[in-house]
């Protein structure tokens, strides 16, 4: 399933943006889910149904508990919302459930759902099972669609996402999570259950609720597997909202960096709300000149950068795509858009989603044989839009911490560079590259 995550810096328009892109791709004919985040219903302003009630999806395992029923709003476009409070007390509920035996041999109280309150960092958890279900939802209806019955599911979802430190951290999150589950439970200990009945009874501890902590750990790594598996599908990038200001192409730098750390693939930026040019009055001419002395820095910046492959026809004959990210200009409006009449001009500027395969994603790290002439590897990182003084790396045991400004990612260390260690480190022309020497008491040199 194609999907476009929309973020960028705060106050830029992201979900004007996100709207628009998913009017225009339902326009181009591709069945498409806006999926947002907000709860201030930002959307009510764009998009007011006349006549009779929306239509929603037909059946309800296409509304998992994650996220609000589906409505379709115009011809192929359907828009749901994040359903935070209700999916925190499900979980609470099935977890309570899950522990019971637990919880009864501790002498603890369940927490009841009426008195249940989501807690920070809910609505992040939110997303992720709701991604994961409308990814479902849509395998679902192209098998059912590949077996001719009616159309179902959608062959693209948009995603409103918070703004880019929060939408960083959100994309690492599952790749995170694993790691910690790995080190809280790691295989040995899970390999050696078959003891724990009879450890369980000399200890006292009831069996079936140790077995269900195992179950519901299991069941956690293959979820954040699954999300894993989906952010780094090749049908997945990510577009870049700012409105071009003295703090944009900064913010748009750090975020292209966060990206580029977690191996997702920026598609296009969008520079949004720009001024007309050539005006009159002065006041405004001096606003357009700052931002399209913004918008040339950010030209500059994204035609250095390495772009997502193109596909297609196009980039078949080519051999990919053109080199760098594109930059597309959205005229300011002059207000704030209301309704589908003043949202169609934005969704011609923004352009439709273009079809990808959905496969996994090349591998972004490449190790570099040098070890003929320099006796070394060289690991390659690209991480466009990093600067040299926000770098910093810490070699652990068979990882590699990489701090890029506020964003941080633990790298497991391919094989041949397990047995060598850090000779030294450079950036240039985006790339990170790390110099790894054989370690003569791993890997000793032939003479």
């Amino acid at each position: 399933m194609r999907t476009v995550l929309i973020t960028g810096v705060g106050g830029s328009g992201r979900t004007t943006v996100a709207a628009a892109t998913a009017l225009a791709t339902a326009r181009s004919g591709q069945r498409t889910l806006l999926l947002s985040t907000d709860r201030a219903g930002a959307l009510d302003e764009f998009f007011h149904p006349a006549g009779p009630a929306p239509a929603t999806e037909p059946t309800a395992e296409t509304a998992p508990a994650p996220w609000s029923p589906p409505t379709e709003l115009a011809p192929g476009l359907w828009v749901a919302r994040i359903a935070t409070p209700e999916y925190f007390r499900a979980e609470l509920a099935a977890v309570q459930e899950r522990a019971r035996g637990v919880l009864d041999y501790l002498g603890a109280s369940a927490v009841a759902a009426e008195e249940a309150t989501e807690l920070p960092g809910a609505d992040v958890f939110a997303l992720l099972a709701t991604l994961r279900a409308v990814h479902q939802a849509a395998d679902r209806g192209a098998a059912a669609r590949a077996a001719g019955g009616p159309p179902r599911g959608w062959d693209v979802l948009v995603v409103d996402l918070p703004p880019a430190p929060e939408a960083i951290r959100f994309l690492g999150l599952p790749e995170q999570l694993g790691r910690y589950l790995r080190r809280l439970l790691p295989a040995e200990r899970q390999a050696s259950r078959a003891l724990h009945p009879m450890l369980a009874q000399l200890a006292g501890a009831p069996v079936p609720a140790a077995q269900r902590l195992y179950e519901t750990f299991g069941r956690w790594q293959e979820d954040l597997a699954a999300m894993r598996r989906l952010i780094e599908s090749d049908a997945v990038t990510v577009r870049l909202v700012a409105e071009p200001g003295p703090l944009a192409a900064r913010a748009l730098r750090a975020a292209r960096a966060g990206l580029a750390l977690h191996g997702c693939r920026v598609d296009a930026v969008i520079a949004n709300r720009l001024l007309p040019v050539g005006s009159a009055d002065p006041w405004l001419a001096a606003a357009s000149g700052q931002q399209q002395a913004v918008l040339k820095e950010l030209r500059e910046a994204c035609g250095r950068a390495t772009a997502a492959p193109e596909h297609g026809a196009a980039a078949e004959a080519t051999g990919g795509g053109p080199a760098g990210i594109p930059v597309r200009e959205v005229p300011h409006a002059g207000r704030d858009p209301r309704g589908l009449a003043d949202l169609g001009p934005l969704a011609d500027a923004v352009g439709p989603v273009d079809a990808r395969p959905d496969r996994p994603a090349a591998e972004p790290w490449t190790v570099e044989d040098r070890l003929a002439d320099e006796w070394l590897l060289v690991w390659r990182l690209p991480l466009d839009g990093a600067e040299r003084d926000d770098l910093s790396l810490v070699r652990r045991g068979d990882e590699l911490v990489v701090t890029v400004g506020e964003f941080r990612r633990v790298l497991p260390l391919p094989c041949a560079l397990r047995r060598c260690t850090v000779a030294g480190a450079g950036l240039h022309e985006g790339a990170l590259r790390v110099r790894f020497a054989p370690d003569p008491r791993l890997w000793p040199r032939d003479h």
